[in-house]
């Protein structure tokens, strides 16, 4: 008869206590487990937002002015074709060797322009590419451009010329219907009237020209730093900057949000050995009858504290397999309903993971028991007979 079988044997017999044992390292490793895969997807998913909120890389013209009023441009009073970028031009980004790393490249015309008696900024964008850099831009219950004959507000400007939705506005001979009225963002962004592209190239007089590019890149992926340079590169009569205080801050939230789970998962971890402790220590003692008659038998000190390591490694081997299906049963029922977009990460790896850790923490908890259980006095445990 060997340790193992003896072990099994017990385990058979206490089956409340062993059922207790694997429930407690099951609810401690399953937490663990939920915990680390909501996560793991929900940073993978704010990653991916963050990654397309807001540009961390600005292309302008190379200039020797410093007064600028949107976007490193100031239009009353200078000659916007003269500082202005060919649209032509930024088909160089797609050549860079971290073009992949670039999830929105969003260019711009900004031109100033009198509407009912009023000098306004026009901003002219790709619809698409702007409002995926600028996820907070709202349009109420409009909608953004869709052709060159449509236009939205910012709050600021509507207000002062009087606009709401389904309003005519006369820009440079061009009438344009207003789709709606931007939510106010705080920004200078309030202040534009802005319409497709194309449509402000024509009422600028600027066909093919751009004054600024603002471009979300993946920082997950590669520097920031590495991406503006290569842009650099590719257009060397432009400006190239790297938002540095945009970048640290997304990537800082991101951290932030791993390290709080993680200490969630290191308190689990503390409570769920504590658990297994008192747990083992309750059943040593409880055992007193039966550890002397081993010892009565011919069993050493080495031998009884390999029997106690050994149901509790075959607990904690239990826990962590049903551990792992618990903790991913759990991610899949709460993640839908904390983060809708995210996907549950099945890492095999986290299921090995899981084992490891319950059979580590089985086995460091029941240590001192099975070390006491050794130690125990053949006489004394004799006289509980």
């Amino acid at each position: 008869m060997t340790l193992l079988t003896v072990a099994l044997n017990n385990l058979r017999r206490r089956k409340g206590r062993a059922a207790f044992l694997v429930a407690g390292l099951l609810i401690g490793v399953g937490t663990v487990v939920a915990l680390i895969s909501i996560t793991q997807s929900m940073t993978g998913q704010t990653k991916a937002n963050l990654q397309s909120y807001g540009a961390n890389i600005v292309v302008t013209p190379r200039t020797k002015d410093v007064a600028l009023s949107y976007g490193g441009i100031s239009a009353g009073g200078v000659s916007v074709g003269q500082r202005s970028l060919s649209q032509a031009d930024l088909a160089r980004i797609a050549t860079i060797p971290r073009h992949a790393d670039i999830s929105a490249v969003a260019p711009q015309l900004v031109g100033a322009v009198r509407v009912k008696g009023h000098r306004v900024l026009l901003l002219g964008v790709q619809p698409e590419q702007q409002f995926k850099l600028k996820r907070w831009w709202s349009v109420g219950s409009g909608h953004a451009p869709t052709n060159d004959h449509e236009l939205i507000a910012g709050a600021a400007a509507a207000k002062a010329l009087g606009l709401t939705m389904g309003d005519y506005v006369h820009i440079a001979g061009r009438r344009f219907t207003v789709t709606g009225v931007l939510s106010e963002t705080g920004s200078q962004d309030d202040s534009l009237l802005i319409v497709d592209l194309g449509a402000a190239q024509q009422v600028l007089h600027e066909p093919g020209k751009v004054t600024l590019v603002e471009i979300a890149a993946l920082y997950a992926g590669a520097p920031v730093d590495r991406i503006a340079a290569e842009i650099g590169a590719a257009l060397p009569q432009a400006k190239v900057t790297a938002l540095q205080e945009a970048v640290k801050s997304r990537q800082q939230a991101v951290d932030q949000f791993r390290r709080f789970s993680y200490a969630i998962v290191g308190v689990v971890i503390a409570i769920e050995a504590l658990v297994v402790f008192l747990t083992v220590m309750g059943s040593v003692s409880e055992r007193t009858r039966e550890i002397g008659v081993f010892r009565a038998i011919g069993f050493r000190q080495v031998h009884i504290t390999r029997l106690i390591l050994i149901e509790a490694l075959i607990a904690s081997t239990a826990a962590g397999v049903l551990g792992y299906a618990a903790g991913m049963a759990v991610t899949s029922i709460v993640l839908p309903l904390v983060a809708h977009s995210a996907e549950v990460a099945w890492a095999p790896l986290l299921g090995l993971a899981a084992v490891v850790l319950a059979v580590a923490i089985g086995g460091l908890a029941s240590l001192y028991p099975a070390l006491h259980a050794g130690k125990m006095d053949p006489t004394e445990a004799l006289r509980a007979l």
